[in-house]
């Protein structure tokens, strides 16, 4: 019998628990599963790091945003997939997050490169049974709200580089035009052109941000 030992990080310490009881009861043939949580970047970090100069974690479930949404932190559960990556690159990384939206899905896809994203609300026992044994035997494992997001993506032809989707991430979030900056490390000229080049490839020209955004949204970027 094979111990498969699981991280589960989540800012949230009920449902954190919750997956740590319905995983430690899947009946895997010829493992028992362990599951470590932790509740921040900082102790899932420790907890990561601590594994790579022992035992291994076979799996690590992370949530992406891994404080409270009016806290400002500096780090998410992306950047820690992505320490993770480079000190543990046997573990296999999950993403369990509530973050739906086709732009943070596929920058996880690319920054990260996981081996499975399940949308929350797409999680019951039996999805997280499917992904765990799909992870260990055949990654990846897509949640179906994951995987419409990039099955979305992956059929349009407008190819956009980071910047482009980050002011066309930041537009949908509400963000005004004159606070684009401190969001995008561009200078005011440069984001006015590029939102004028986006209103062409979207076919907005003569049309004000918020059909750029439906635009955008209807093309599967946000």
């Amino acid at each position: 019998m094979s111990t498969l030992r699981i991280l589960a990080i989540d800012d949230h310490e009920m449902t954190m628990l919750g997956y740590k009881f319905i995983l430690e009861r899947i009946a895997f043939d010829g493992y028992t599963i362990i599951v470590d949580t932790a509740n921040s970047y900082e102790s899932g970090k420790k907890l990561i790091e601590n594994s790579a100069n022992s035992f291994k974690y076979d799996i690590l479930f992370l949530d992406v945003q891994l404080f409270a949404p009016n806290e400002d932190q500096p780090y998410s559960g992306e950047d820690l997939g992505i320490l993770a990556r480079k000190i543990v690159p046997e573990s296999k990384i999950v993403y369990m997050s509530s973050f739906s939206d086709n732009y943070r899905i596929n920058s996880i896809l690319k920054t990260v490169d996981p081996d499975g994203y399940l949308v929350k609300t797409d999680i019951d026992p039996k999805t997280l049974e499917d992904a765990v044994k799909t992870i260990v035997l055949n990654p990846p494992y897509y949640s179906s709200k994951a995987l419409s997001a990039i099955r979305k993506k992956m059929s349009n032809d407008i190819d956009l580089d980071e910047k482009d989707r980050q002011i066309l991430y930041h537009l949908s979030k509400g963000t005004k035009n004159k606070d684009l900056e401190k969001f995008i490390r561009l200078s005011p000229s440069s984001i006015e052109n590029r939102k004028r080049h986006l209103k062409t490839l979207f076919g907005t020209e003569n049309e004000n941000d918020l059909a750029l955004i439906l635009a955008a949204k209807n093309r599967g970027f946000i």
